[in-house]
């Protein structure tokens, strides 16, 4: 083993312990450190895009008000989002079950906005008014912790997005949003869709790295679960308000992942990064 990486476990090992400690004597629940051995082969990291770095919800009802305010339009905003993101799920399946063709996500996107239309008294929109709006997606904008966390976590590690979202989507949302990648993957490189083996497995071997050399990054633990599964390591970093402050999700942390962290800077702390 080099030097540097002996100190780099060493700061991680000192780092973990410091965390330890200072849990105790607050007062604060203790969770578990991560374990600096098993992380210290970790090169890079690949994330979760949609909720995990950015709040898609907010941005679709913050676009929204902007079009009833130019429009006229009155619409339930916020319900409209939900719904949106609703036909996310399912419209995915329908590829991967073969129902559908390969189709990327601004075409998966389109297909339930066009859906939702009626629903939502939108038909006075012009073909450019819908599709402006379909963009939004490639216009979202991050966490309050989002570019701050990645720019520490990004002085150690291979930064990558590995997104259902498809490139050219992804990225137009790090140039509007600043998101300091080194790389941009996404399922559409593997013509699949999480929680597929392939998008993992493509998104490794395109980072020349084995699968443990990777940990994937998440606000849902089915997707790390998924890439668990073929050998990443993996970070929870719960987002408890990605479905709006009314709507309760599971947030806690699972002793099953290597991290679990509160934001990505709380991600850059157990990590040992200054």
């Amino acid at each position: 083993m080099t030097t540097s990486a002996l100190v780099s476990r060493g700061t991680l090992t000192a780092t973990v312990a410091l965390a330890g400690v200072l849990a105790t004597v607050s007062g604060s629940p203790l969770r578990a450190q991560p374990d600096p051995d098993r992380l210290a082969m970790v090169k890079a990291m690949t994330f979760d895009v949609f909720g995990t770095v950015v709040d898609w919800r907010s941005s679709i009802v913050r676009e929204g008000e902007e079009l009833t305010a130019r429009t006229g339009i009155e619409v339930d905003w916020p319900r409209f989002a939900d719904a949106w993101r609703a036909g996310y799920g399912p419209a995915m399946r329908r590829v991967r079950s073969g129902e559908l063709p390969w189709t990327r996500i601004d075409d998966l996107h389109r297909m339930i906005l066009d859906g939702l239309i009626p629903e939502f008294g939108l038909a006075a929109l012009t073909e450019a008014e819908r599709d402006d709006l379909n963009r939004v997606w490639h216009r979202l904008s991050p966490w309050p912790d989002t570019v701050s966390g990645l720019t520490r976590l990004r002085t150690r590690y291979v930064l990558a997005t590995l997104s259902n979202g498809n490139v050219a989507l992804l990225v137009n949302m790090a140039k509007h949003s600043g998101l300091p990648w080194d790389a941009v993957l996404s399922a559409e490189l593997a013509h699949q869709y999480k929680p597929d083996p392939e998008v993992y497995l493509t998104a490794a071997d395109l980072l020349g790295l084995e699968p443990a050399q990777v940990m994937m990054v998440a606000a849902h633990k089915g997707d790390l679960r998924a890439a668990a599964a073929i050998g990443f390591k993996t970070a929870y970093v719960p987002r408890p308000l990605e479905y709006g402050p009314d709507r309760e999700i599971d947030t806690t942390p699972d002793p099953s992942f290597d991290v679990n962290a509160t934001d990505f800077n709380d991600l850059a702390d157990q990590l040992g990064l200054p």
